[in-house]
């Protein structure tokens, strides 16, 4: 495979790793810092005879690309903050319809409108959290344009293997940080993702019958297989079935389907861990900080490494765990109020120090702010 080297932006990068991996239908709206995604799609889209819509608002943009997904298509749309908030209704009905999507947010500064174009990352538990009731949900955040481009792709292999909404988790300063990549000439050798389909005849297809791995195969709209689709708690049909059993059995169904492949799904760096006895945890932009921060605390003698979560949710909690066992402080660094810091003190439960260096004034944490804090606990 022949690569050309290109100076590109995060978003960009995303829009590229989009087309590689077969997407052919984007719908959205635009708003900063997520609009170079559906800018570089507007144009690219088209000349590979997909399809861009611009739609009325945020829900809008959701609910398209989930017609377009149950058609066959690989779909994605793309947002920021008030926008993510907007799209959740839906989100959480792609969840129960186990509908496969990719949701770019690339987060800014709130709540409400916040600060348009500042870094943040307070969207982490919404994320997770920002849907009513009780489902599983895929939310990856790449480091570095090169992992825009990588991640999106493996985002369709989740969304696709799994059946489920997977959330691309950019922030401001990865979305618009340029950088250099080396594609591919060509997308052509790399393996698009492909969803499960039905290996039965469309009069015996049950929509929402599992095969062994948990996971229902899904026909595509308009190639003789009909189903119902609902938001509502359903048999293997897909009609509404209200009964305790049902709905125990759906919830079950789809929270299995994903912690019985934690081991496939759950990714993560580490950075100088091997003999460190400090971790600083950083995701996203800040994991850019904690790269210099950590290096200069090794210049200075003190052993310290970094652990970067890139699979957000499911959080990695095996792996926080065996932190805790081996380092004797641990460093939550992220751009808002505290947010992923709860989920690793409760994954350490108490064995050891976890200090949060939180930043929330709309100013990415800096190397020496991340350094003074390393060095008040080693």
């Amino acid at each position: 495979m022949s690569y050309e080297t290109k100076l590109m932006q995060g978003n960009q990068a995303v829009a590229e790793g989009a087309i590689a991996a077969g997407v052919t239908f984007f719908g959205g709206y635009p708003i900063t810092p997520s609009t170079e995604v559906a800018e570089s799609l507007a144009k690219a889209l088209p000349a590979i005879g997909g399809k861009f819509i611009q739609m009325e608002d945020e829900i809008a943009g959701i609910g398209v690309i989930i017609g377009a997904a149950l058609t066959g298509k690989k779909v994605m749309t793309a947002t920021s903050g008030p926008g993510f908030s907007l799209k959740q209704e839906l989100l959480g009905y792609a969840c129960i319809a186990e509908i496969p999507m990719v949701i770019v947010n690339v987060q800014r500064v709130g709540p409400s409108t916040g600060q348009p174009t500042a870094p943040a990352q307070g969207d982490v538990m919404q994320a997770r959290w920002g849907t009513h009731g009780d489902h599983p949900i895929i939310a990856l955040t790449p480091g570095s344009v090169p992992e825009c481009f990588d991640l999106t792709i493996k985002a369709y292999e989740f969304s696709e293997k799994y059946r489920i909404p997977v959330i691309l988790l950019l922030d401001e300063i990865i979305g618009h940080m340029r950088e250099r990549i080396d594609l591919p000439t060509s997308y052509d050798k790399i393996a698009k993702p492909q969803r499960k389909l039905p290996s039965v005849p469309p009069e015996e297809f049950r929509a929402y019958k599992p095969d062994a791995d948990l996971i229902p195969p899904m026909a595509p709209f308009g190639t003789g297989y009909r189903w119902h689709v609902t938001g509502l708690v359903h048999d293997e049909f897909g009609f509404p079935d209200g009964s305790p059993a049902a709905t125990q059995a759906c919830l079950d169904r789809l929270h299995a389907k994903i912690n019985n492949n934690l081991e496939d799904i759950v990714l993560y760096e580490e950075y100088l861990m091997e003999d460190a006895e400090v971790a600083v945890l950083a995701y996203g932009g800040t994991a850019r900080t904690a790269y210099a921060a950590v290096d200069a605390a090794r210049e200075k003698g003190i052993k310290v490494g970094l652990f970067r979560p890139i699979t957000m949710w499911p959080f990695p909690e095996k792996q926080v765990k065996a932190l805790a066992e081996k380092v004797k402080h641990l460093i939550v660094a992220e751009m808002n109020f505290g947010q992923y810091v709860i989920e690793v003190e409760r994954a350490v439960a108490g064995k050891i120090p976890v200090t949060l260096h939180a930043k929330y004034n709309s100013e990415a944490i800096t190397p020496n702010e991340l350094l003074a804090a390393i060095e008040k606990c080693r």
